[in-house]
């Protein structure tokens, strides 16, 4: 049971809202709604992040809690580069509130973990999951035609660390975000869509992206990427593709030669089996096996 101060049942003018994030990397922030920074827990909860609460829901039982933050990129500790690099995703957040008269009177209102990140050049919008989410995720495996399992994983198997399926260069043109062109290296199209490009160093060094399309023309490689880097990629800057799977049987086998651990179920009937018409005398359509 939670212990609330006395000073918090009485005039609620000296209470503001405090959040403090936990990145998967370690860092630890915190940010207040008030108009000047709040120390508690040997954390100094900074003022001028903007952060703001858009919408709250917070239910008793085991539904879940609904919050949306809103901020602006004001903070320093805050930056494009980190949202879009995915520092933040899956990040713990509590929210406190605070009596700012006396930090040292808080009370922890949730924990949760961020979900959803909508971020543009001056602001971003958090979504903040309750722990009650964890237990709506599925658990188990999935009755689907498609491998389950990601490329490289402890399911797959396949070592991603060989040369087989990287492809280390350096970058040849560029559209300075979400496009360039490198050496072939001997690599067939589509080897690395879906994949993922890791920047070695430039503006961009240490980011992360997932690969859209890989195509080879006049002996390069040139990539497409889901979504624009942060900082302008430039020519010379050294990166790495890494492999993608489009998770289909056939390519498990003749790509990788991996389906012995193929995670899927790619004889499963569709819809269309199940809505189609059936012809009188049609083979297969008794009621028995359909792979006998």
């Amino acid at each position: 049971m939670r212990n609330i101060p006395p000073s918090f049942t009485g005039d609620a003018a000296s209470l503001a809202l405090c959040w403090r994030i936990m990145r998967r990397d370690g860092a630890v922030l915190g940010f207040t709604q008030h108009d000047a920074d709040l120390v508690f827990g040997g954390i100094t909860h900074q003022a001028r992040s903007g952060l703001d609460v858009e919408s709250a829901q917070i239910q008793a039982g085991l539904a879940g809690s609904e919050t949306v933050l809103l901020g602006v990129l004001m903070s320093e500790s805050v930056t494009l580069a980190d949202i879009l690099a995915g520092l933040y995703d899956h990040a713990t957040i509590e929210t406190w509130l605070v009596d700012w008269s006396d930090p040292t009177l808080c009370v922890l209102l949730d924990c949760g973990s961020i979900g959803r990140i909508e971020a543009s050049d001056h602001g971003f919008k958090v979504e903040v999951r309750s722990v009650i989410d964890q237990l709506m995720q599925p658990q188990g495996r999935l009755f689907q035609a498609h491998c389950a399992a990601d490329l490289g994983d402890a399911h797959c198997g396949i070592d991603l660390s060989g040369s087989a399926y990287r492809l280390e260069g350096v970058v040849r043109a560029t559209d300075g975000r979400s496009m360039l062109a490198l050496d072939a290296g001997g690599f067939a199209a589509d080897a690395f869509s879906r994949g993922l490009l890791q920047v070695l160093d430039g503006a961009n060094a240490g980011m992360r992206a997932d690969i859209k399309m890989h195509d080879v023309a006049s002996g390069q490689a040139r990539i497409s990427l889901w979504q624009a880097l942060p900082n302008v990629l430039a020519a010379g800057d050294r990166v790495v593709a890494i492999a993608g799977c489009d998770k289909l049987a056939a390519t498990c086998q003749t790509r990788f030669g991996n389906i012995i651990n193929f995670r899927g179920f790619p004889r499963m009937p569709g819809n269309d089996l199940l809505i189609r018409r059936v012809n009188d005398g049609e083979a297969g359509m008794d009621g028995g096996s359909l792979f006998q």
